[in-house]
This record gives structure tokens, C-alpha cells and sequence, in this order.
């Protein structure tokens, strides 16, 4: 089973851009779609994108469509959440998962492997 680590939160402004990234390790990460998920205190957590295990199918909540991007480099156990044009409601904690299947069709218990999360604030 892989484990996950995310990376690359922060603080930006309005507009600006983040990308994080979901490194992974103990297991065979082509076998898992990977999906980015967020979570404000006192919300459930919220699907954000995914891409399946051997990249190329991708989905994406509507308010993030045509911001954010996901993508996957096998090779280094990696996967990108690029943020384009940040919003105050994009503020969050971010987490990575790694589903059992390595399609997109995930549903939330599908998950079998959790990172600690990046901080993600949007602010002027």
C-alpha cells in the first residue's frame, strides 16, 4: 500500500499560483488513481481532481475547471496539483489519496491511503 506525503502549500495572493505536489512510496503507484481533496474546519472534506493510475483520464469539480490541473509523473512517484488563478474560497487544507482502482471512478471509501495535508490560504 503507498504511502503520501503532499507538499508545496503556502500563502498567496489572489490570483497567483501554487502547484503541490503528492509524493509516494512503499507500493507499485501505477496501480492507483490519485485523487486531490480539500477541507475548511468545520466542512466535510470536498473532491477536488483526479487522474487515473496510468495518467491521461482527469476529472475536476466545476469550480475548479480551467484553474486547476492535475497530472502524474510515474517515473517519480509524483503527482501535481497545479493552481492557476487562485480564489479566497480556494483556502484550504489539501490532501492527497490513493484509490484502490486505478480508474477514475472512485468513490470516497475507494480510498485506501491518506497524506497529512498542505495548507493552501488565499489572501491579500
Amino acid at each position: 500500500q503507498v504511502q503520501l506525503a503532499e507538499s508545496g502549500g503556502g500563502l498567496v495572493q489572489p490570483g497567483g499560483s501554487l502547484r503541490l505536489s503528492c509524493g509516494a512510496s512503499g507500493g507499485d503507484f501505477r496501480n492507483n488513481a490519485i485523487g486531490w481533496f480539500r477541507r475548511v474546519p468545520g466542512n466535510d472534506r470536498e473532491f477536488v481532481a483526479i487522474i487515473a493510475g496510468r495518467g491521461g483520464r482527469t476529472q475536476y469539480r466545476d469550480s475548479v475547471k480551467g484553474r486547476f490541473t492535475i497530472s502524474r509523473d510515474n517515473a517519480k512517484n509524483t503527482v501535481y496539483l497545479q493552481m492557476d488563478s487562485l480564489k479566497p474560497e480556494d483556502t484550504a487544507t489539501y490532501y492527497c489519496g490513493a484509490c484502490k482502482y486505478y480508474s477514475i471512478g472512485c468513490d470516497s471509501y475507494d480510498y485506501v491511503s491518506w497524506g497529512q495535508g498542505t495548507q493552501v490560504t488565499v489572501s491579500s
